[in-house]
């Protein structure tokens, strides 16, 4: 079997079937449709048309608009700090994409969380201070930030 081609082309340029296949394909993938039949039928594009090119044709991912980091805490072990933390970040409209908290040990817990920032809100030097201004935070670093 003989590779394949693959191109990257605007969206703008392609046809409307193409989109509507990636629209039905996310209504799908986000549970607001729970069949291919209504996914189609929401985008106004024919089954057969959904079945031809589903595997044919994806969204192109750019990870350059993405902010991601890896922050690394050590607290106290105290009720409801974990949601402390995560309140300062919802508040600087940061999506939270993993949690990992230790068991506590000698009164302190690890966590670590990975999450996507948004920049065109608070800048992660800010976030950082609001981090490490939280009561029972001992410490806190980033362990690792790609953007």
């Amino acid at each position: 079997m003989p590779d394949k081609d693959y191109y990257l082309i605007r969206g703008d340029m392609l046809p409307e079937v193409f989109v509507k296949v990636i629209r039905a394909k996310e209504l799908l993938a986000k549970g607001v449709a729970q069949s291919v039949n209504e996914a189609v039928k929401k985008v106004g594009l024919s089954r057969s048309s959904y079945y031809k090119y589903r595997d044919a044709i994806r969204p192109n991912f750019d990870m350059k608009s993405i902010n991601l980091m890896t922050v690394v805490l050590i607290v106290e072990n105290t009720p409801g700090l974990l949601a402390e933390i995560i309140h300062c970040l919802t508040d600087a409209q940061c999506n939270v994409l993993t949690i990992n908290q230790t068991m506590p040990i000698n009164g302190l817990v690890d966590i670590t969380l990975s999450i996507e920032t948004n920049p065109d809100h608070v800048e992660v030097p800010e976030l950082m201070i609001r981090l490490g201004q939280i009561h029972g935070v001992r410490s806190h670093q980033i362990l690792k930030r790609v953007n």
